[in-house]
């Protein structure tokens, strides 16, 4: 997924480092892609890893 043209969509609102950090925190939480995956929200200002509660 990281060479994914979806990942590179999303990076261009996000940017890549900060996608790249995000991805390596989804694959360490067994979180999933596509299709069957996990939802997301994506906030351009905030911290990987932030709960916003």
């Amino acid at each position: 997924l990281p060479k994914s043209t979806l990942m590179m969509l999303v990076s261009a609102l996000m940017g890549r480092d900060r996608m790249m950090a995000a991805y390596a925190h989804a694959v360490a939480s067994d979180y999933r892609f596509y299709s069957y995956g996990d939802s997301s929200l994506l906030l351009p200002d905030a911290r990987v890893g932030e709960s916003h509660q």
